[in-house]
């Protein structure tokens, strides 16, 4: 099974928050995981902006780990031109467009879009993608 993870889900494995426990048993139990480029950005500056010292240092290093097992999904011409079609449809954040539409480019039978982002999950759904958690 491929999982396509957006930022607010991987987030969760490196900063304890609300669902970080749902996250982890998601993304344990998740097979292939799927991500954009931009994940790195955003997971790296929210780091920086919530943790400090020893658990901002440990928490890039399992990243960084992590990301060696994560497919990227580069943000090419086609796959921006699609997240501004999205944007413009859903009203979804920038940001939030372009995990849609990378996801879209690499969606299979069966691939679940992971987010806690109810504005973005509820475009996912719209879009015809099984999104998880319920």
């Amino acid at each position: 099974m491929t999982t396509y993870v957006d930022t607010s889900a991987l987030l969760k494995r490196y900063v304890a928050e609300a669902d970080s426990a749902v996250a982890d048993e998601i993304l344990a139990g998740a097979g292939t995981l799927v991500t954009a480029r931009h994940t790195v950005v955003e997971v790296r500056r929210n780091l920086a902006r919530l943790l400090g010292g020893e658990d901002l240092a440990r928490a890039r290093a399992t990243f960084v780990a992590d990301l060696a097992a994560i497919s990227i999904v580069e943000l090419d011409a086609d796959t921006c031109a699609a997240a501004a079609s999205i944007a413009e449809a859903s009203g979804v954040r920038t940001l939030d467009a372009l995990h849609l539409a990378a996801a879209q480019r690499v969606a299979e039978s069966g691939m679940r879009f992971l987010t806690f982002d109810a504005r973005q999950a509820q475009a996912a759904r719209v879009l015809g993608l099984e999104v998880v958690p319920d």
